[in-house]
């Protein structure tokens, strides 16, 4: 009993054991961190650019079946058109981030080379198994960007389709024919009748509805729109004012000053009113002032205003009916008058055409509404035209304009009759679409191109020779900035190409809106202008080109600093020799000019291995041609680095003599002492013999010429020189000056005093001193300096055959050869001929 309840109890405890044992192993193993799970391979640029392509094959099948079912939509076209390039561009990013990839491929398969042929020892497996790789990812890559280039075609014909199909809209809108009877006219009248009753009631709701509810949104927006107007016009007047208010006192203005007022007053006040009417239904919509069917009619009140307003102010600054004075054109003032009405109720017909047009559309009026609206336009603007081709707008021949005018030139008057008959029958045979836009564009955009070409005309006489001068900004540039009038000349070239710029970047745009275009349209056009331009197969990007004209003038801007800098606190304080402070300022110009010129190419994207072919034909124009240039460059650059010479140094160069001023890549500058600069290549310098009189160091020696009488003592001549050369500070005393004793002359005892000078530029100042006390100690002394002397023979022996007649024969002399000249000074000296007593023989 008891042996059994031992092993009960023994069994018991290794059973409590096992389990304590288990359960530590158990929570031992829940306690310690899971091993991570293998993280997921990264992403090669061949699968990227694999999951890139599939996406924009689905992107492009979507376009494809967008384009299908919204054909006869043309602003749902115009978005379609935008996502197609934006695709057409990521398409060709995808084959552009594989080309590094690619070439890195191929550069190192050209390492390894191709596999050995038969009979040749065998490879590495390595190197096998790396060219396989290789390929293997080349043929990847390859078929990646084949795909690329198919879905790029495909992307491209996309975008044809769709410009074809905004084609065809454009022309079917246009071309559309509707039938003109007297039912149609009818039903125009109650559909007019019913559309008024809605418009009404809309309008009375939505007025009602504002006033209650959206008072204060309502007075915040056209606060809001009202400050931004005034911000413009009161900073354009600051700017403008001159040019946007007629001087009355002004009796006979220049056509300078009409042309500037009737383009910045037209410009900048119409700028002024869009701005006023944009950011009034900005922040009417954006306060939720406007109902969805309210807000397109609003839209078009503004368009109309704005409009008419354009025309007004056009009408103003060209013909100036009150004001005969400004005016541009040669009208009188009843012509002036009845041209501008003309032109203001043809602009009134059509903003009404717009703006029920408008209203029909947000009313949901039938379409014969809307065709008769625009035949009713059409008519009275064709009518419009007719009447005015009648009328004599031209100013007197005696050039009165309160005279009666002439008629119109033949060939004005019968484009107006044909114009106006032209949309009085396009109208009546059921083309209204074309009668309507013909009557649009006569207006709006022969205004809008008027108001350029006088833009460009007020850009051209700002330009000219001397105009810019008597302007108020050319005054004002003047006693601000105290610019000379060569300097005002030349911002008058600045200011008419500023006023070419605004003309064309805000009329271009104007037009081609007015011909249909979308504002997505003029976006893709300047970005593909800017971008990419195409010129065959060379890419050009404006943009590019700008930037890296920018950088370019940047590094060059940074090297001018640099170069100013080193040299005029580094080298300067540290007493740098000027010589060298020329070659280091030359170097760091020359080799930033190339840092610059290369960042501004890398930036511009033009591929410098594009220019093997041109450098290749370069070489041959070199070897022939332009040799001597190429060895002019390479010799200034041997000038700078070896420094034989350098700025400042006195040198001898062929029939140039004179000092180093400046040291070029291609030619070195040498003036002379008499301020003539003589320009001589570099490689003449360097193939020839050139003398340096400070390579070294500044010292020379000088010497100066003395011939006295034979009566002098040479001894005292000799002492007299040395004492005298010894006072002059200037001289150095070792090496000592001495005097040479040169030769006995044919009238006078010839010596050279010869000293050395630390400064060689000193030369000319001590000579001069020198001689002066010479002379002056050689009189006190009684030390004579002779002339030079001739003798002179005179024979009287009468010829035989004039014995009988007892004439003398003309005398004869002879002179001997004149006295040496001071080579180093070359004085141009009159000698005088002496005759000797007792000399003269008969």
């Amino acid at each position: 009993m008891r042996l059994r309840s031992i092993l009960l109890r023994t069994i018991l405890l290794v059973t409590l054991a096992l389990a304590g044992a288990h359960f530590e192993n158990a929570l031992a193993q829940e306690q310690q961190p899971q091993a991570a799970a293998p993280a997921p391979l990264a992403e090669t640029p061949f699968d990227q650019a694999a999951k890139e392509i599939d996406k924009a094959k689905t992107q492009l099948a979507s376009l494809q079946d967008s384009v299908k079912s919204n054909a006869d939509n043309d602003d749902a076209l115009v978005g379609l058109a935008t996502k197609a390039d934006e695709l057409s561009r990521a398409v060709i990013t995808i084959s552009v981030n594989l080309r590094p990839r690619f070439d890195q491929i191929k550069n190192r398969l050209a390492e390894i080379g191709d596999p050995p042929k038969e009979g040749q020892p065998a490879e590495a497996q390595i190197v096998t198994d790396e060219r396989n790789a290789l390929a293997a990812e080349r043929a990847q890559i390859n078929a990646v960007t084949g795909d690329a280039e198919n879905l790029s075609i495909a992307v491209t014909k996309l975008l044809n389709e769709i410009i074809e199909m905004r084609r065809q809209l454009f022309a079917d809108t246009l071309f559309k024919r509707t039938e003109i009877s007297v039912s149609v006219l009818d039903d125009a009248v109650g559909a007019f009748v019913h559309e008024v009753s809605e418009f009404s009631q809309a309008l009375s709701s939505w007025t009602s509805f504002v006033w209650k509810f959206k008072r204060f949104p309502l007075f915040a927006a056209i606060f809001l729109s009202l400050a931004s107007a005034l911000i413009l016009v009161s900073g354009s007047y600051r700017l403008f004012g001159s040019y946007l208010v007629r001087d009355e006192a002004i009796e006979n203005p220049s056509y300078i000053g009409r042309l500037s007022i009737a383009f910045w007053s037209t410009l900048i006040r119409t700028l002024a009113l869009s701005v006023l009417l944009v950011t009034s239904f900005f922040f009417l919509n954006s306060f939720n002032v406007l109902r969805p069917d309210i807000a397109p009619i609003i839209g078009a009140l503004f368009a109309a205003i704005g409009l008419v307003y354009f025309v007004g102010r056009f009408v103003n600054a060209i013909f100036a009916p009150n004001e005969p004075h400004w005016r541009l054109v040669r009208l009188s003032n009843l012509g002036a008058r009845s041209i501008g009405y003309c032109l203001l109720a043809m602009a009134v017909v059509n903003a009404l055409d717009y703006l029920f047009g408008t209203i029909g559309e947000a009313m949901g009026s039938p379409l014969v509404l809307t065709v008769v609206r625009s035949l009713i336009a059409a008519l009275i603007i064709g009518m419009i035209l007719i009447v005015a081709s009648f009328g004599k707008p031209m100013l007197a021949r005696n050039g009165d304009p309160d005279a009666p005018g002439r008629h119109w030139p033949r060939g004005m008057a019968i484009i107006l009759r044909v114009v106006g008959a032209g949309l009085i029958v396009s109208a009546l045979t059921g083309y209204v679409g074309l009668a309507r836009f013909v009557a649009t564009q006569l207006i709006i955009t022969g205004a809008v191109v008027a108001t350029m070409y006088v833009g460009l005309l007020s850009g051209k006489a700002i330009s000219r020779q001397e105009m810019f001068g008597d302007t108020f900004f050319a005054r004002f540039l003047t006693r601000r900035f105290n610019l000379g009038p060569v300097a005002i000349d030349q911002a008058g070239l600045l200011v008419g190409l500023a006023i070419y710029a605004v003309a064309l970047l805000v009329g271009i745009p104007l037009i081609l809106l007015l011909w249909g275009f979308h504002v997505q349209d003029l976006q893709l056009i300047a970005y593909r202008l800017f971008t990419e331009v195409r010129l065959g197969g060379i890419s050009i990007s404006l943009l590019g080109i700008c930037t890296g004209i920018l950088l370019f003038a940047g590094v060059y801007l940074l090297t001018r600093w640099l170069q100013r800098w080193l040299d005029g606190n580094v080298m300067a304080r540290s007493h740098v020799d000027l010589g060298v402070r020329n070659s280091v300022k030359t170097g760091i110009g020359y080799l930033g000019v190339g840092i610059a010129a290369i960042i501004g190419v890398s930036a511009a994207g033009i591929d410098l291995s594009s220019f093997a072919l041109v450098a290749s034909a370069l070489s041959v124009g070199i070897g022939f041609g332009l040799q001597n240039i190429v060895s002019n460059f390479v010799s200034g650059l041997i000038l700078l680095v070896e420094r034989p010479f350098k700025v400042g140094d006195h040198v001898v160069s062929g029939t140039a003599e004179g000092i180093v001023k400046r040291i070029s890549v291609r030619a070195t500058e040498i003036e002379t002492f008499r301020k003539q600069s003589i320009i001589v290549p570099n490689s003449e310098l360097i193939n020839g013999l050139v003398g340096n009189w400070t390579h070294r160091n500044r010292i020379g020696r000088s010497e100066i010429p003395v011939s006295v009488s034979y009566d002098a003592d040479p001894q005292k001549v000799m002492d007299i020189l040395l004492e005298l050369t010894a006072k002059i500070p200037l001289v150095m005393r070792n090496p000592e000056p001495h005097v040479e004793f040169l030769r006995f002359g044919p009238y006078s005892l010839d010596f050279e005093l010869r000293f050395f000078l630390a400064d060689m530029g000193d030369g000319m100042t001590v000579r001069n001193n020198l001689r002066i006390e010479i002379l002056r100690r050689f009189k006190a002394e009684g030390i004579e300096i002779p002339l030079p002397q001739s003798d002179l023979t005179i024979h009287r022996e009468a010829p035989p055959m004039l014995a009988d007649a007892g004439r003398d024969k003309v005398p004869s002399q002879e002179i001997p050869k004149d006295t040496p000249v001071d080579e180093d000074e070359r004085p141009v000296r009159q000698l005088r001929s002496r005759t000797a007593e007792g000399n003269l023989k008969s």
